[in-house]
């Protein structure tokens, strides 16, 4: 089985507005946030993108 788009992971400030099966990691500021989507980027061959202030996804084309 080959999955060619999925969410990898999910990067977020507002851990009380997102659930779901992909790892979750909830930061304290901002640039965490956007620290840790750019080493999971690096580490999941991923692609960061902003669904909204303080939440992010990191997602396999």
């Amino acid at each position: 089985m080959t999955h060619e788009k999925m969410i990898l992971a999910i990067v977020t400030t507002k851990g009380e507005t997102v659930a779901g099966g992909a790892p979750i990691f909830i930061c304290q500021t901002k640039e965490e946030m956007e620290q840790i989507a750019a080493n999971l980027e690096a580490i999941l061959d991923g692609i960061a993108h902003e669904l909204s202030e303080g939440l992010l996804i990191i997602v396999k084309h």
